[in-house]
């Protein structure tokens, strides 16, 4: 199966589970901003975790299929609709040669994610098929979608049973989060003063938020000194605090190393909820301890996994049948009673 890009989005790119093991030659990981939800796509759509899908951004494409599959959307909500009618999110749903998915502005967060069965067949760079806009390699050319590209889905047997293949949606994503994080390395360079008002005080998404990190505005966070340090390496999550006071939130495309000062880094399990805000979202910080964080993340683990074992539970025999009538078409599934 093949699908055109009618119409591309604001921002909507190639990725896949990350590029790792380059950052030493100054290469982000790149990957998904909200990976809970990207992963949570391809396990519904039949894949493994981190096989390559679609991360659309405040605006979602416009896809014309030219064969049959399986799709799945996950993350913010765009109001898909497939042939002009509601598309469900959360779960698997059947495309057919001819199909057009639309979507439209995010009325909830801010990415949206479309995994496809046997997923994109795009090349691999440094093994990994996620687009990295700053290096401009991955993906699709190194770049985001256009309109009138083209993109092929690997062949690969289409799940069955898809009315079972679904997962509880989230709460809705961005207006006022609280997110966790783990203090360091250089939280010593700031007042105690400064690291209370990072702690206590909210800060809003700025105009100035990527795939790249997260400007933030509110209350000054004073340092003992100013914001530098001799440049040092970098995670996705960190929290950097340059002199001015004002904190960055380091997120998938981020560079590899940076000069000014850490105070903390959001945890794994808490970073899709960063990648879900987008400017005017209200953000606050609570410190933890590692071991909470590895607890969160083990949580979210056994989550995916929990969904992993529902989906491929055998299931009732059924057959799926493309009916129209007056001119609509209709899925129809027809499934044999044990």
């Amino acid at each position: 199966m093949n699908f055109l890009v009618e119409s591309p989005g604001l921002l909507t790119t190639v990725q896949d589970g990350g590029r790792y093991g380059y950052e030493r030659f100054g290469v982000s990981p790149s990957g998904p901003m909200d990976r809970h939800a990207f992963q949570i796509a391809n396990i519904l759509a039949g894949n493994r975790r981190c096989e390559g899908a679609l991360e659309a951004t405040i605006l979602g494409p416009t896809l014309v299929f030219d064969g049959d599959g399986v799709i799945a959307l996950t993350g913010a909500d765009m109001g898909a609709a497939l042939n002009g009618v509601p598309c469900p999110t959360w779960r698997a749903v059947a495309v057919y040669a001819g199909d057009r998915l639309t979507m439209g502005p995010a009325r909830s967060g801010c990415r949206t994610y479309i995994a496809f069965c046997g997923g994109l067949d795009v090349p691999t760079v440094m093994g990994s098929r996620s687009t990295a806009l700053q290096s401009r390699i991955g993906g699709y050319e190194g770049r985001k979608l256009a309109p009138g590209d083209t993109l092929a889905v690997r062949p690969a047997p289409l799940p069955q049973n898809l009315p079972a293949r679904r997962a509880a949606p989230p709460p809705p994503y961005g207006g006022r989060v609280t997110v966790r994080v783990i203090l360091g390395p250089q939280e010593d360079a700031f007042t105690a003063e400064g690291l209370d008002t990072f702690l206590t005080q909210p800060y809003t998404v700025s105009n100035d938020f990527s795939r790249m990190g997260y400007r933030l505005e509110g209350p000054v966070i004073r340092h003992r000194e100013d914001g530098n340090i001799l440049s040092d390496g970098m995670v996705t999550g960190a929290v950097q605090v340059p002199t001015s006071g004002r904190p960055i939130i380091m997120m998938a495309d981020r560079q590899t190393v940076g000069g000014y000062t850490k105070i903390a880094a959001v945890i794994s399990a808490d970073l899709p909820l960063v990648g879900q805000c987008k400017a005017g979202d209200i953000l606050r910080f609570r410190s933890v301890s590692l071991a909470e964080a590895h607890e969160a993340l083990g949580r979210a683990e056994q989550e995916l996994r929990d969904l992993e074992r529902a989906v491929a539970a055998p299931a009732c025999p059924e057959k799926t049948y493309r009916v129209t009538v007056n001119g609509t078409p209709y899925d129809v599934r027809i499934q044999r009673m044990k």
